[in-house]
């Protein structure tokens, strides 16, 4: 047992994968991304596991998605391949003395690659059958789909390798003959090196059967490492195919079909990285550290003098005319934008507004005081945007559009307004006779389409790779990005139907023709919110006790086509509005805008996720206009999770407990710590209107509780089908009852 034991320990396949945990081990984060990816333990939250577990090519998972994701994977583990080869080919000088060296090599560095492929394997049939709803059949021609690029692509690797590693040894032996070649084959430094030559009695041959390294024929250690040397320069030039394939994509990222999914686009830039840490080694050697700090000095450089910016820009807006300065964003220019004078006019205006809508619901055959509705809907991702597009298609179908009608102001946060403005937009068609009927089951499955592909591709093939993509958008040249993708691919999700500017709907809105929309952003220099709308806002940008206060003036949200005149903001384009409403961290750039200094602008839901400060406001501002001209305010709040959620309990029983729970609970209570706060905002905005105002939830509640939809830009099968039958939940049934009970003024 004990001879059996010590067989298997200097087997080399088994020394090969204890020595990448011995030596270099920062190579090893790669493998446990992947590992944690798929497992569900790395970026669950975002979905990130299902880039992998169910890529998407042309917007659907099929056998070609599959095919493409296998030869990413194979790109990745001959990257791996190469750079540990790399690394590690001193601590084995006796694979020199075989033929094919580097495919040996290859094969006895298999055992890693083979678990992740057989966990990839069991964990993708098991998830796309869970959540696609995939059957045998799908399965099948899945995995073949998988296997078949993983097996194509070590294919041509390998019969790159064939020919370039033509005995490599038998060409050195013939070259030496003339000694005086010998100090150009072997470099004095590598003489007398003392390495941590790795102790294994016998290793897989090309096929696949075990020989022992005694029956190799000896040769002289320089000259086997000099042999393996001449593999190096064959192996990093490999290494350039991977960011190659990136480039390319990168350029014509705008056609589907030349878009490879974006867990391939994962695969192949780690590639790319492993590839540069290969090449590293190999050029600077013992030089590696310094270079690796020159690079990041001057990476920071180029960032600090604006050569890189990693930055986005919202699409539409005027950042490089000469004629025009960037407004101060500080005190005194606020003080200056935002006056008394500027407030009653606008607060006038809007009054004017609901005076027209409200001409409009009495010429259309109701109450001389019909009821006003606000819609609030809440942030998350995918998730939000399919709920809320869900709750407001069945209200409105279930009282014959009244739903819309009545409706005078629709604000909130991230993925919510997607589905928000991609409803009232479907109305805004049908009004103009665009479309027959708004009320069709495709355009809920437009709204569930995916975005997460679009944008992680962009990050791993544009934003990091080829960031000088130069196009022109609404009339202004820019850079792409993921900010672009994810615009682009919304855009085709809904058929066309947002791609539209800010001012487009100026008139509509100011005539109460079609409910007002309010987009939100958050300033992070400050804390301030940005609020982005057809019509002027700036008596939403303060609380009315410091209006005539010009010394301190409290300015806590900026109007953006107030604030921004001079840089065409009516030019805005409606999915960078909805971008920056949803710049969730890292999934999406922050956004700059032309101010002095520059405003960065991140989601919406880190001021407020549901929308419930600025209707509050509004409500106060407008308070006496509405309390007398209204029947009944219907505030609608669209929730894609539980107001009083009760969460786990948290018992500190282990160290690690203690030691960051209270460092994290703002950041994972931040949704709860809202809703609490937004709850003595709703009692206190009670007391102007006397009874009048109803507050009504509607409450994304799964079937499950622990299976609720992830929080993401994508949202598979059956997450679609448990937000669709939430509606259906006693809680939203009731809630609907309500709403209809309301408008009929019973």
């Amino acid at each position: 047992m004990r001879s059996i034991a010590h067989k298997v320990f200097r087997f080399l396949p088994v020394q090969l994968f204890i020595l990448h945990f011995r030596k270099y081990q920062m190579i090893l984060l790669f493998w446990y991304i992947l590992f944690a990816t798929i497992t569900g333990h790395f970026a669950s939250v975002f979905g990130a596991s299902s880039l992998f577990l169910a890529p998407e090519y042309a917007g659907q998972i099929n056998f070609f998605s599959m095919l493409l994701l296998g030869g990413a994977t194979a790109v990745f583990i001959m990257a791996w391949h190469i750079t540990t080869f790399i690394i590690h080919s001193t601590r084995l000088p006796f694979l020199g003395a075989t033929r094919h060296a580097f495919l040996k090599y290859c094969i006895n560095n298999s055992l890693l690659p083979l678990i992740y492929i057989i966990t990839y394997s069991i964990i993708a049939i098991r998830y796309q059958i869970e959540n696609e709803h995939a059957g045998f059949s799908e399965i099948i021609k899945f995995q073949l789909g998988f296997y078949l690029g993983f097996l194509l692509i070590l294919l041509l690797s390998f019969a790159y390798f064939f020919r370039v590693d033509r005995d490599l040894l038998k060409v050195v032996l013939s070259r030496i003959a003339n000694p005086a070649l010998i100090k150009n084959l072997i470099p004095y430094d590598t003489l007398d090196y003392e390495i941590d030559i790795v102790r294994a009695d016998t290793y897989l041959t090309g096929k696949f059967q075990i020989h022992k390294f005694s029956e190799l024929q000896p040769y002289s250690p320089r000259l086997l490492a000099t042999v393996l040397r001449k593999h190096h320069r064959n192996a990093i030039t490999a290494t350039l195919f991977a960011l190659a394939v990136l480039l390319l994509s990168g350029i014509f990222m705008d056609d589907p079909r030349l878009r490879i999914p974006a867990g391939g686009g994962f695969l192949l830039l780690f590639s790319v990285v492993m590839g540069v840490v290969g090449a590293m080694k190999y050029f600077l050697r013992s030089w590696e550290t310094i270079g690796w700090l020159v690079i990041i000095f001057l990476v920071s450089f180029l960032v600090s003098k604006k050569i890189f910016d990693f930055r986005s820009i919202a699409y539409g807006v005027d950042y490089h005319s000469k004629n025009v300065a960037h407004p101060d964003y500080d005190q005194d220019h606020l003080n200056k934008v935002f006056s008394a004078e500027k407030y009653q006019q606008d607060k006038t205006a809007e009054e004017h507004r609901l005076m027209l809508w409200k001409r409009r619901q009495v010429i259309q055959g109701n109450d001389s005081l019909p009821p006003l509705i606000l819609i609030s809907v809440s942030g998350g991702g995918s998730r939000a945007a399919y709920w809320t597009f869900r709750t407001l298609q069945y209200l409105d179908s279930i009282s014959n559009g009244k739903l819309y009608s009545n409706t005078v102001l629709m604000t909130g946060a991230s993925g919510g307004m997607i589905g928000a403005a991609y409803w009232r937009e479907l109305h805004n068609a049908y009004t103009e006779r665009k479309i027959n009927n708004p009320y069709l089951p495709r355009y809920q499955d437009n709204v569930g389409k995916d975005l997460l592909n679009a944008i992680i591709f962009s990050f791993v093939s544009v934003d990091l790779i080829s960031p000088f993509n130069k196009i022109s958008v609404a009339g202004y040249a820019s850079t792409k990005d993921r900010g672009y993708a994810m615009e682009q691919e919304l855009i085709t999700n809904t058929e066309g139907m947002l791609d539209k500017k800010l001012g487009d709907y100026r008139v509509k809105e100011a005539s109460g023709i079609m409910p007002a929309m309010i987009y939100g952003a958050t300033i992070i220099n400050d804390g301030r919110k940005l609020l982005m709308s057809a019509l002027p806002i700036t008596y939403l940008t303060q609380p009315e006790y410091t209006v005539n206060d010009s010394v301190n003036k409290c300015v806590d949200a900026i109007d953006f086509a107030t604030f921004f005149k001079d840089q065409n903001p009516y030019n805005l384009r409606v999915t960078s509005a909805l971008r920056m409403n949803a710049t969730f961290p890292f999934i999406l750039p922050v956004v700059k805008l032309p101010s002095v200094p520059e405003m960065n602008l991140m989601d919406a839901g880190l001021r407020d996720n549901f929308g419930i400060e600025t209707s509050m406001r509004y409500l106060s501002v407008l308070h006496n206009w509405i309390a007398d001209n209204t029947r009944d305010v219907i505030l609608l709040q669209i929730r894609d999770t539980r107001e009083a959620e009760l969460f786990p309990p948290s018992d500190m029983n282990s160290m690690m407990k203690m030691t960051f729970e209270p460092l994290f609970a703002i950041q994972n209570k931040w949704e709860s710590f809202q809703s609490y706060n937004h709850s003595y905002l709703k009692d206190f905005a009670d007391k102007y209107y006397h009874g009048k105002l109803h507050v009504i939830n509607m409450e994304y509640i799964p079937q499950k509780h622990d299976r609720s939809a992830a929080l993401n830009f994508h949202i598979t099968q059956r997450e679609k089908k448990d937000l669709a039958a939430s509606i259906f939940n006693v809680q939203n049934m009731a809630a609907a009852d309500s709403i209809m009970r309301l408008l009929q003024g019973k």
